[in-house]
């Protein structure tokens, strides 16, 4: 564990315990550095989350799930590429922005990057980047947890300031798994309890255990907060404050679900050692190259 530098947000020790965000605002730009109206960054900065119509065209969403074919062919026994415990099939493919040029000149956009920036008041960098597809006819579900919360412990992200960028590419319906997210539940650091497995990212990023938070936590933030339900047709883009408690269901259904998803961290929150992990993720997980999207 880190003793070189403050940990404003302690997890994983014995307890569980709910501390109050402090001196990290969720927003942190005005309405002339990017292209959010005021009301937008309102929300934002109240929710933890802001949906926007229409952040990729058809034309886009079609190539970059053409680019999501591709590298699963050229990527088969690649660790950047997790698949399903039961089916085998695709669940995420990782460092889609280093993979794939169109991906990268997409992120470049002002209605992605720029909106980044604007949120976060600097220039950013990509923290992670990757293509999740939750195939139907039993795609996992992915259980309530922070990103925060596992950026902090595993990778060394010091301060609440990223946060990240889910671009539909398929419907989202109410029956195949969208995202579920407690609105206002940034604002609330849940310290999870129990320490962090030596290579815990192995088995997390097929089902997550470490850094999840007990049921009483989510009650509490539950009953305080609501669950949205997040929807809406491929193209949708969602931007989400890191620290927001969110989950997705199982998809039974006939209809795949699949998402581009992006997380931007400050330049000025680079990553330092872990605070509650022996070693650092891999740099596909947690990247350590901080140069700006230009």
């Amino acid at each position: 564990m880190s003793t070189t530098y403050n940990d404003y947000y302690p997890t994983r020790g014995r307890t569980e315990r709910l501390i109050p965000r402090t001196d990290d605002p969720a927003v942190r730009g005005g309405v002339d550095d990017g292209p959010l109206d005021a009301e937008q960054l309102t929300a934002h900065e109240e929710k933890g989350y802001t949906q926007i119509p229409a952040v990729a065209s058809r034309t886009q969403v079609a190539e970059i799930k053409r680019e999501l074919e591709r590298l699963d062919g050229e990527l088969r026994d690649d660790e950047r590429v997790i698949r399903e415990p039961a089916s085998d099939e695709v669940r995420s493919v990782f460092d889609v922005h280093r993979l794939s040029d169109y991906i990268a000149d997409f992120i470049r956009r002002d209605e992605v990057a720029g909106v980044a920036r604007q949120i976060l008041g600097s220039d950013v960098y990509i923290h992670q980047s990757r293509i999740n597809f939750k195939p139907g006819f039993g795609g996992n579900s992915f259980y309530w947890h922070s990103d925060f919360e596992t950026w902090h412990a595993e990778d060394g992200m010091p301060r609440i300031r990223a946060v990240s960028l889910s671009v539909a590419l398929t419907d989202n319906h109410d029956h195949n798994g969208p995202l579920m997210i407690m609105p206002g539940s940034h604002r609330t650091f849940v310290s999870c309890a129990g320490e962090t497995p030596e290579d815990n990212y192995k088995s997390s990023l097929k089902a997550q255990e470490a850094g999840t938070p007990g049921h009483e936590s989510l009650r509490t933030l539950a009953d305080e907060h609501g669950i949205d339900q997040l929807t809406g047709p491929a193209g949708t883009g969602l931007w989400f404050d890191s620290n927001c408690m969110h989950a997705s269901a199982g998809n039974i259904t006939p209809y795949p679900r699949s998402n581009l998803f992006l997380v931007f961290n400050s330049v000025d929150n680079a990553l330092v050692e872990p605070f509650a992990a022996v070693d650092a993720r891999p740099d596909f997980l947690g990247s350590r190259h901080w140069e700006p999207v230009k």
